[in-house]
């Protein structure tokens, strides 16, 4: 060999350096993918930019995929960092807000904890734990407030309730009482002012200071009442002549006392006319109607203050009094006065008012929705649950309807019986489920017994993995053993969990003394791996036993596998540094001219990836493929070959051999062996000459071609099985031109330089495709069809007939509602619909069902996008058309 042919290994090696092994400590140089991940994970801790990591994602990922994910999680930490500082700022603000709010929204404060749990904010961290625990402290406080407004609630009805027993009882054992009974009622009434003073009243819920405002005007009227009876049956025992009280216990105690028989009789005589009397018996006597009228103008005049002062609202003491008095007097009074205290309920926030002239015609529709729970369209049945909460719906809108209006008995019994014939199907229900809930119960309650019985059989038994899956089994049966109550439910499970816990002993002891092997192996590998010289077969030793041992004794996967990998990194690390070590002994690679001229083509690939071009891309990438499979000088010297003649084999003697090792000196290779004789129709490249044509039939054609043979050579096998020029049967098969071997710092040169092109050129696509997908919004948004991408920027998905009327929806004026097209959109491309849109993608899903014969939207996504370009453009919408396009153009 000639010494102007020879390639220094130094120069090898510089033409290998990589620009981005200074930054990564030579992990690009690196000759196994061990050591180099091992220098990435040593330069990840030095704290790299982000800028620098996308780089080297960037170039690693076409070259080590192993080794470029440490990176890659690493920007995925990064980037999942920076999203949760974003969320937690927003979420911050909000929580923020409604600390600030007065008055305090506590239904609000408690859907903010779910809400920013789902949106992935990281609530154990600062500064949302701090607003985290603010917020529960004030809802913990305003629940507490609205559980003792119920409590003083419920105190007010039974110290009303101890007054009324008092009056039936002798006024002295009353007057014994009358000093602690009005300390209680004093306390009560302080315990409500503190309730009303404290400083979240204003921020519970608005149902419950009408109720303490209620139950304080009753306790007070009452303990007047009482206070003023007692005090004038004291006045009456003390002198005859001062008037009974009104309490009729206390008045037949003071007639006895003063000699006088009680009054029995007159009650009984005033029995009658109570009843007739009785409100809604009979014709309504003046004195009737004359207190009904009283009594409505005097809560319709307390009602109209309060809303011309602006403390009205629906649900206030106001409101509420208007409506008692409305159950109490309101079928005595006239219309007049009904459509006044109509537009004053109004008024103060009541939507519904009073129509009493109404009241039938409510009481019909009633009639009519208690009827069509059971005629139903067929298939379209309720089932038990839902005719359970529509009953009770109903019956309480015609408690209402009752209000101050007339009863109207043939309605009413019209809509019991509806109402009861819809209660059978609950009924029915109510026992299908008791009956489910039984067989559930015994299924489970059979199911902790055979987990026991098979507990005691299998105590002794050494089949683990067998254990682990009858273990998972009962637990799966467990889980779909059906409904039961959630009272049941507390009963069965610890009983299931201890059966569990007795049967999972011995697998779980297994596990604890696996775990302690594994972990002592673990020290035999770092102790090997740390060691001088890297002993082979104690290291296949070593991993025999894991194997064992992993086979014998499952754990769990994400436990077993992190387990798997403390194990092998010693190891790993020992053979990366064995390798690195044989490395660095190992002689450098002699390059070729032709070696030479591949890796020019490839930095000529990567510099065209570098501009971005991907014009300029595809021809680096023609050029290193014709360097590749260009044929080297040695090969284009000899390209003259002698001419073979009459089908004799060649003979290389040794003089040419000579000549083609001579001149093939840049080349490092085995000299090749001398060929002594091939045959004629074999050697490579060369004509074969065809057979002789088989002996036809007199008029055949001398080629060999017939009829519509004729033209085809002898490609139509003869009678004799011959098939023209190859011969008894055998097919010539054409070997694709290749160049030569190359040498291994060529080829990885070449891999990766066509890798990164293909993914250079697949990018340069991709924001090709969005840069189309942005000019059409934009030329949607501004009515313009000059301005849409061409048929070749839109993709072959995109017809010509699909873009002409895409272009027309954007030329002519904006009409009609885009929110169907936009749904089936989304359904064709298989996205994501946003959260308040899916109640109407699963009704629009719903009648597609219905209409089988019509096309699917992946067949009509070009028509819906004219009809979404048709409508008016605005930034929501557009977001998810151009999200649904992405995907279609895609397919």
């Amino acid at each position: 060999m000639s010494d102007a042919s020879e390639v220094s290994p130094a120069s090898a090696k510089n033409s290998e350096q990589h620009p981005l092994d200074a930054l990564t400590g030579g992990a690009f140089s690196a000759e196994t993918s061990g050591d180099r991940a091992a220098r990435i994970r040593d330069w990840l801790t030095t704290q790299p930019s982000v800028e620098q990591l996308q780089e080297v994602h960037k170039e690693l990922n076409g070259r080590d995929k192993s080794a470029a994910r440490a990176v890659r999680e690493r920007l995925d930490e990064i980037r999942r960092t920076e999203n949760q500082e974003k969320i937690s700022v927003e979420w911050a603000d909000k929580a923020q807000a409604l600390l600030a709010a007065a008055p305090f929204d506590a239904a609000a404060a408690a859907a903010w904890q779910r809400d920013a749990a789902k949106a992935g904010a990281a609530l154990s961290r600062e500064p949302l734990s701090q607003f985290k625990a603010q917020l529960v402290e004030r809802v913990k406080a305003v629940e507490d407030l609205q559980h003792r407004t119920q409590v003083q609630r419920e105190v007010a009805l039974l110290l009303a309730q101890r007054i009324e027993v008092l009056s039936t009882k002798s006024w002295k054992d009353a007057k014994a009482v009358l000093e602690a009974l009005g300390a209680d009622v004093a306390r009560w009434q302080e315990q409500a002012k503190e309730l009303t003073s404290d400083a979240s009243w204003s921020s519970v819920d608005g149902r419950f200071p009408p109720q303490l405002e209620a139950a304080s005007a009753q306790l007070a009227l009452v303990w007047d009442a009482f206070q003023s009876a007692l005090a004038q049956t004291e006045t009456a025992a003390a002198d005859e002549t001062s008037p009974l009280p009104t309490v009729p216990v206390w008045a037949d105690e003071i007639r006895v006392a003063r000699g006088l028989p009680p009054e029995a009789a007159p009650a009984e005589a005033a029995k009658p006319a109570a009843r007739a009397a009785a409100p809604g018996r009979g014709k309504p006597t003046p004195e009737q109607v004359e207190a009904a009228k009283a009594g409505l103008t005097q809560a319709l005049q307390a009602l109209k203050e309060e809303t011309a002062a602006g403390n009205s609202k629906a649900g206030s003491a106001a409101v509420q009094a208007m409506r008692a008095a409305i159950k109490a007097h309101g079928r005595f009074v006239d219309e007049a006065l009904v459509g006044e205290v109509h537009q004053a309920l109004v008024a103060a926030g009541e939507a519904d008012g009073w129509q009493r002239q109404n009241a039938d015609k409510l009481r019909e529709e009633l009639v009519a929705k208690a009827e069509a729970l059971l005629n139903r369209p067929e298939g379209q049945a309720l089932g038990g649950r839902k005719i359970q909460e529509t009953l009770r719906a109903l019956r309480e809108q015609w408690k209402n309807a009752d209000q101050g209006a007339a009863a109207n008995h043939a309605l009413w019994k019209k809509f019991d019986e509806a109402c009861n014939a819809a209660y059978k199907v609950v009924e029915s229900w109510h026992d299908k489920i008791r009956q489910d809930s039984t067989q559930a119960k015994a299924q489970r309650l059979t199911l902790i017994e055979e987990i026991k019985a098979w507990a005691a059989e299998h105590s002794a038994s050494q089949d683990w993995k067998n254990m682990l899956r009858a273990l998972r089994q009962f637990g799966e049966r467990w889980r779909e053993s059906g409904h039961i109550g959630e009272k049941l439910f507390a009963e069965l499970q610890p009983l299931f969990k201890q059966a569990m816990a007795a049967a999972e002993a011995p697998l779980q002891a297994a596990q604890k003394a696996s775990l302690d092997r594994r972990h002592a192996m673990i020290d035999e590998a770092v102790a090997l791996g740390a060691a001088a010289s890297l002993r082979i077969d104690a290291v296949k030793a070593l991993q025999q036993r894991w194997q064992v041992e992993a086979q014998g004794v499952p754990l769990d996967r994400k436990h077993e596998q992190k387990l798997w990998d403390a194990f092998r990194k010693p190891l790993d690390d020992a053979f990366n540094r064995k390798s690195v070590e044989r490395g660095s002994r190992a002689p450098a690679v002699e390059l070729s001219e032709h070696d030479r001229r591949v890796l020019e083509a490839s930095k000529a690939v990567e510099a065209a990836n570098a501009s971005g071009d991907a014009q300029k891309i595809r021809t680096a990438l023609a050029e290193l493929e014709a360097a590749i499979k260009a044929q080297p000088a040695a090969e284009k010297s000899d390209a003259n070959p002698a001419q073979v003649q009459d089908g004799q084999a060649p003979v290389a003697t040794e003089t040419e051999a000579q000549a083609t090792e001579a001149a093939d000196a840049p080349v490092v290779a085995k000299p090749a062996r001398p060929v002594l004789a091939v045959r004629g129709d074999d050697r490579p490249g060369m004509k074969k000459e065809a057979a002789a044509a088989p002996a036809g039939r007199p008029g055949d054609r001398k080629d060999g071609g017939r009829g519509r043979d004729a033209g085809r050579g002898g490609d139509r096998p003869g009678r004799d099985g011959s098939r023209g020029d190859m011969g008894r049967g055998r097919r010539e098969f054409t070997r694709e031109e290749r160049g030569p071997r190359l040498a291994d710092p060529a080829f990885r040169a070449q891999r990766d330089a066509v890798e990164h092109a293909q993914e250079a050129l697949r990018k340069l696509a991709a924001q090709a495709h969005g840069e189309a997908l942005t000019q059409l919004m934009g030329a949607w948004q501004s009515r313009d069809a000059e301005q849409m991408p061409s048929a070749q920027q839109l993709g072959g998905k995109v017809t010509a007939p699909v873009r002409s009327s895409w272009s027309t929806a954007i030329a002519a004026a904006p009409k009609g509602n885009a929110a169907e097209a936009l749904l089936r959109l989304e359904m064709a491309a298989d996205v994501h619909t946003p959260a308040d849109q899916l109640a109407a993608r699963r009704a629009l899903q719903l009648q597609m069902l219905t209409r089988r014969n019509d096309p699917s939207p992946q067949q009509t996504w070009g028509q819906d996008v004219a009809a979404v370009l048709a409508s008016g453009s605005d930034e929501a919408t557009a977001r998810r058309l151009q999200t649904a396009l992405k995907q279609l153009l895609r397919k």
